[in-house]
C-alpha cells in the first residue's frame, strides 16, 4: 500500500475536525460526526475524480483510507470483532453517500438538504453544510487530482 496518500489523507481529517462544520449541532465534534464529516468529504473527493484515468489511483486512495480508519478504530479500543463490524457498517454508510451525492449538482436544494440530512442528526441548521458542502465540490473541481496528492495543505 502506498503511504504517499496520507497527505491526502490528512487533509480529510483536517476538513472533517474543522470546528466551523459543528456550529449548528446540539452535540459537539463527537467521533461519530468526525466520521460522517471525513466519509462526505472523502465521497465528494471521490465522486469529482472518478473517471477511466483514475480508477486504479482512486481505488488505492480508497483502501488506503479505510485502513487507516480501521487503525484509528483499533486505538480508540475497539477489538477485532468489533472492528470487522463497524468497518462493515462504515463501508455501508460510504457508498450510500457515494451514491446519494452521485448527480449533487443536478439536485435541488431541497434535495440536497434531505441528502445531507441522512447522514447527519441533531443539528439545528443544516442548509449551512449544504451550502459548505456545494462550495467543497466546486472547489475540487477547479484543482486536479494530481494536485491533492503532491500537496500537503491544499485541503
Amino acid at each position: 500500500m502506498k503511504n504517499n496518500y496520507i497527505h491526502l489523507y490528512n487533509n480529510l481529517i483536517k476538513l472533517a475536525t474543522n470546528k466551523d462544520l459543528y456550529i449548528n449541532f446540539k452535540k459537539q465534534d463527537t467521533f461519530s460526526e468526525r466520521l460522517t464529516f471525513f466519509l462526505l468529504h472523502f465521497a465528494f473527493f471521490l465522486k469529482n475524480f472518478k473517471n477511466q484515468n483514475n480508477n486504479l489511483i482512486l481505488q488505492e486512495i480508497y483502501d488506503f483510507n479505510f485502513r487507516q480508519l480501521e487503525l484509528s478504530i483499533r486505538e480508540i479500543g475497539y477489538g477485532d470483532q468489533s472492528i470487522n463490524k463497524k468497518m462493515k457498517e462504515y463501508i455501508n454508510v460510504f457508498h450510500g453517500m457515494v451514491s446519494d451525492i452521485h448527480f449533487w449538482e443536478t439536485l435541488s436544494k431541497t434535495e440536497k438538504l434531505n441528502k445531507i440530512s441522512n447522514f447527519l442528526v441533531d443539528i439545528d441548521n443544516i442548509e449551512y453544510l449544504v451550502d459548505y458542502f456545494e462550495d467543497f465540490n466546486k472547489n475540487l473541481s477547479k484543482k486536479t487530482l494530481n494536485s491533492y496528492l503532491k500537496s500537503v495543505s491544499n485541503a
